[in-house]
């Protein structure tokens, strides 16, 4: 068992276990260990997450410029008529479900935002924003639903900050996503859930986009309290699979993957709107989450291949490597990667 502080030095994000993954059609969902579960299928949600991972790498090499098309076709065959997303696709490559969840929704609009702004060809960039700019009437009471088209969103600002529809979608999403006014209890619901840095990383996103200050200093504030619950010592204890409330015992278990990527990218994005180190340090806080820095002192990470282990036990790492929790790892390996870079050459920011 390592101690959080006998972490070496972060490895570079592989995508060796993500090209393994991966077929012509897109992502499977699941593994056995390292060999995909077939008979599971796809799903939105996944292949979404790995665009913007893609969209996101410090390197563009050719085999990550054919997987981002693969799961930009991917999203592009989700697509209904109407504009919404199918989810689950099963290991023929039919849909099973009518329309997908709210979460995937989403994350899809979020997808599209990412390649919109991110994209590695000009062709997908336009595509991006084509299949976002068709789903016009997203609606959800779900704050991480919203949470995720408000980060889509505020991407396709980023590129075009005159584009109305984005910005329509910010202002009605963003008012589903609120902290409360229990300074003991700020968060918007009973129990911390999952995916719960979204929350105010899209506090964070929509106040920048808006210019609107009440929002980033709400962000900042719900961040900085979620820093805390979910800190022991000097590493990060996240929140179990079957959420935490006040009262419920920590550390809790088995902590997610998914958990410490939302956390770096939340931590990212207050750094790089408040120049402020500690959220710099945060971020490679949640990236050594996965080398060993956490409540069992176990790496999920295998620097070889990429690949990560599907949750952390009380003494063991869950050996399956599925889509979800080898995406967290190589997006918050990359979140560290890129703050490592602009140390070395601050003038990069401008090129992004």
């Amino acid at each position: 068992m390592l101690s959080p502080t006998q972490v070496d030095e972060l490895p570079m994000p592989r995508f060796d276990h993500l090209r393994h993954m991966t077929d012509d059609r897109g992502l499977w969902e699941h593994a056995v260990f390292t060999r995909p579960r077939t008979e599971h299928g796809y799903c939105t949600d996944d292949n979404a997450r790995a665009l913007i991972v893609v969209c996101n790498a410090p390197e563009r090499s050719p085999d990550l410029v054919e997987l981002a098309q693969t799961y930009l076709a991917f999203l592009t065959d989700a697509q209904l008529p109407g504009g919404g997303f199918h989810n689950r696709r099963n290991v023929d490559g039919a849909w099973t479900d009518k329309v997908g969840s709210d979460d995937s929704q989403g994350r899809a609009l979020w997808a599209l935002g990412s390649v919109a702004r991110l994209g590695p060809e000009p062709w997908m960039r336009c595509t991006g924003l084509d299949l976002f700019d068709r789903h016009r009437g997203f609606v959800s009471p779900s704050p991480r639903a919203n949470a995720f088209t408000v980060l889509g969103a505020c991407e396709v600002l980023m590129t075009q900050p005159g584009n109305r529809h984005a910005r329509d979608v910010v202002k009605r999403c963003i008012r589903h996503v609120r902290a409360g006014d229990d300074p003991a209890w700020p968060w918007p619901e009973d129990r911390l859930a999952y995916d719960n840095a979204r929350l105010p990383e899209a506090l964070l996103a929509a106040g920048e986009c808006l210019a609107d200050d009440r929002l980033t200093d709400a962000g900042l504030r719900l961040l900085d309290w979620l820093v805390e619950v979910e800190t022991n010592g000097d590493h990060f204890s996240f929140t179990p699979v079957h959420g935490w409330g006040p009262g419920d015992p920590r550390p809790g278990f088995d902590q997610q993957p998914v958990e410490a990527t939302a956390m770096a990218d939340a931590c990212y994005r207050a750094w790089s709107l408040t120049g402020d180190p500690r959220w710099k340090n945060r971020v490679e806080r949640a990236a050594r989450w996965f080398v060993g820095a956490n409540d069992a002192g176990l790496s999920l990470y295998d620097p070889r291949t990429g690949g990560c282990g599907d949750g952390l036990g009380p003494d063991y790492t869950n050996l399956n490597q599925g889509a979800e929790s080898t995406l967290a790892a190589i997006a918050t390996l990359e979140r560290a990667a890129r703050i490592r870079q602009l140390e070395a050459c601050p003038w990069a920011e401008s090129l992004t």
